[in-house]
């Protein structure tokens, strides 16, 4: 049976907006990541998205599906030794809300937190502004802010500064 629905453009249009403003907010975060590993800073990786191989094609080719991530999407160290870990987030509304980070990502940030490690959110909104936001505060979002969700004015105290270059400058 068909779906005789037809899709709505204009939602549509709004998708496609979201994921093109999503993969520019990434592509400034690997800039930056970029930059910061060749001035040797840091060396900070995103980290490679779970692919589970379903059927062998022949010849090094396969059908594969992503598998839901359970890790965040960068960590890497800073120069003098210390781990860093970096959860993105962009949003195309005026809030982010905290059940954004998976209860996989919350626990691995938890634990290196716990070792010594440095863990923020990086949040990105439609103004093009990012913000560098602390894993506890993240975590404690209800009592930092009263809710389970932030907007930008929420977050003026994490906003991430740039550099003559363009480059966010996330670490502190």
């Amino acid at each position: 049976m068909s779906d005789d629905r037809e899709k709505d453009p204009r939602r549509q249009a709004i998708g496609r907006k979201a994921k093109a403003e999503g993969k520019a907010f990434e592509k400034r975060l690997d800039d930056t990541f970029d930059y910061l590993d060749h001035t040797g800073a840091a060396c900070i990786e995103k980290t490679p998205e779970p692919m589970r191989p379903t059927k062998s094609l022949g010849n090094g080719k396969f059908i594969a599906f992503f598998e839901k991530k359970a890790q965040p999407d960068y960590k890497g160290i800073v120069k003098g030794g210390r781990e860093f870990i970096f959860e993105a987030k962009y949003t195309s509304s005026e809030r982010m809300t905290q059940d954004r980070v998976l209860r996989e990502q919350a626990e691995y940030m938890d634990h290196h937190q716990s070792l010594g490690a440095r863990c923020f959110v990086v949040a990105g909104f439609p103004s093009g502004e990012v913000y560098s936001i602390p894993w506890q505060v993240w975590r404690d979002m209800k009592h930092h802010f009263g809710r389970k969700y932030v907007t930008e004015n929420d977050l003026n105290n994490f906003r991430v500064a740039r550099a003559w270059n363009n480059t966010l400058l996330l670490l502190p």
